[in-house]
């Protein structure tokens, strides 16, 4: 751990605070099956999870198997994904699912490396379709996850990827991928990213950010 991380005793306060406050904390994209987890996931980056639900019911109507998506083409996937960003996504969806049906026999990959190999997946992807669709324990760093380990102390990085490793260091393995989804959710309902919430924070006797926000607000910077 680093000076700026919390101590084991408070790392333990805090996730305990989530667990309670978030009991029901659990992926908020809606999905089946491991096919339904990877293309979602996809469409999330830089979008929303209520904004990918929106649109996933018809595109699985359209191509409800890993199979006919990749009998599909990025152009004829593409009108029914627009809403959820870049073009791009498309592509990689329908790409990714070619892959999987020439390289590993039409089944979504439950490993870390054969999963980063798919176009349009990255680590953080690759966590998400771990934990959810093959429970494997993993924590996926997303911006909300990254802004809020970061200010508590749960975490002292400047990347994702370092955020990610320093996190599996503090926080029980069995814990992972339930805390992925409270970091999500305090992210999104307190710790937000202009305008933190910190005085109604449950955290912010303990919290890194909040602390020294409160050095510099004593010293009037």
């Amino acid at each position: 751990m680093t000076k700026k991380q919390l101590s084991k005793k408070n790392i333990t306060l805090v996730l305990k605070r989530l667990s309670d406050l978030y009991p029901d904390a659990g992926p908020e994209l809606n999905f089946s099956n491991p096919y339904e987890t990877l293309v979602a996931t996809i469409l999330s980056a830089q979008s929303t999870d209520k904004q990918v639900n929106k649109v996933t019911p018809e595109v699985f109507r359209q191509f409800p198997t890993l199979e006919s998506m990749a009998a599909a083409t990025p152009e004829i996937l593409y009108p029914y994904v627009k809403s959820c960003g870049f073009a791009s996504k498309a592509t990689y969806i329908v790409m990714a699912c070619r892959k999987i049906m020439d390289e590993f026999d039409g089944a979504v990959p439950g490993e870390m490396d054969k999963l980063i190999s798919l176009p349009g997946v990255g680590r953080k992807t690759a966590n998400v379709v771990l934990a959810n669709a093959f429970h494997v324990p993993t924590i996926a760093v997303d911006t909300h996850v990254f802004r809020v380990s970061n200010r508590l102390g749960l975490a002292d990085a400047t990347n994702v990827n370092k955020t990610e490793q320093q996190l599996m260091q503090a926080i029980p393995r069995k814990d992972w991928i339930a805390a992925h989804h409270w970091l999500i959710l305090h992210g999104r309902r307190v710790c937000k990213a202009r305008r933190p919430l910190c005085e109604i924070c449950i955290l912010n006797d303990v919290c890194k950010y909040y602390q020294e926000e409160q050095k510099n607000a004593d010293k009037g910077l």
